[in-house]
């Protein structure tokens, strides 16, 4: 009978461990009410020894309000750590030169016409286009073309199957294909993006799963913060790092386990989506 309630007792005391173990920091979702579907990203904190490093999701296409938004909030910090594969040229200044005009457009021409295309498809703004790259306090943080080319051929890796594996093994709602079709015959922006948003807002749960060992999120991560390292060699204490939010689980470990304390946490609105308004039922006649 005493070690029976011995038992009990253990049991009873391991309770409330277990309901307060950390829940994983969210770093993109969907706030939602009958009026719109919101997709927002986070600012969220972390700090050691008087520095703050704040992970800032990024959007490729969104409202302009948003842009505007995060370009107010990029002129607090010393250092803004940017993504962008094979983009070591965009913070070039705009008085560079035309050979080195040529050479950042030829990086980024890809990219930009893809995004170029589905942001007007869904009445949004490009992050290109939104964001000034050329401000002094711009850092590139990420691997070059050759560099991430030749992570992905040591790793097996390619983009399209890392999509494929994200989508088969992810927990983020899939759009309805139907309605998604319906959407673009009918050239109904709005109804595109309510199909979409929580797909969205479900990457980084998705991409939770491939954190650490890979190229497209760990070795860039990786990179990241070796750039983050030699900003802090030169005296920055404030600094931002300005990358896609579905690395910031992977992101968060790596600064944790160096030390840093999470602090804060906002979140700004990239996609703000009105729902078709209500049809109320008529009145019958008295």
């Amino acid at each position: 009978m005493k070690t029976i309630l011995s038992a009990l007792a253990a049991v009873c005391f391991a309770l409330p461990a277990l309901a307060e173990a950390p829940k994983p920091t969210d770093f993109i979702r969907v706030d939602e009410d009958a009026k719109a579907a919101r997709l927002q990203t986070a600012v969220t904190r972390y700090e050691k020894d008087g520095v703050s490093v704040d992970l800032i999701g990024a959007v490729h296409i969104a409202d302009a309000a948003y842009y505007k938004g995060l370009a107010k909030r990029f002129e607090d910090y010393q250092s803004v750590l940017y993504e962008m594969v094979g983009g070591q040229n965009a913070n070039l200044p705009k008085d560079a030169g035309e050979k080195a005009a040529a050479k950042k457009q030829k990086d980024l021409s890809g990219l930009h016409q893809i995004y170029a295309m589905v942001a007007s498809f869904l009445t949004l703004t490009g992050q290109m286009e939104s964001i000034d790259y050329t401000k002094t306090n711009f850092v590139h943080a990420d691997v070059t073309q050759e560099e991430f080319e030749r992570l992905q051929a040591e790793r097996g890796e390619s983009i399209i199957g890392f999509a494929q594996k994200a989508q088969k093994e992810g927990a983020a709602k899939q759009p309805d294909p139907q309605k998604l079709m319906q959407a673009m015959l009918s050239g109904n922006s709005k109804n595109m993006k309510l199909e979409i948003i929580h797909t969205l807002g479900g990457g980084d749960d998705q991409i939770k799963i491939f954190t650490g060992e890979s190229a497209i999120i760990g070795d860039r991560n990786a990179k990241c913060l070796e750039v983050l390292d030699s900003e802090l060699e030169k005296g920055r204490k404030k600094l931002a790092i300005f990358y896609g939010a579905a690395h910031f689980p992977d992101m968060e470990k790596r600064l944790l386990e160096r030390g840093y304390k999470m602090t804060k946490q906002e979140w700004a609105t990239a996609w703000d989506v009105p729902k078709p308004a209500a049809v109320e039922p008529l009145k019958k006649a008295s």
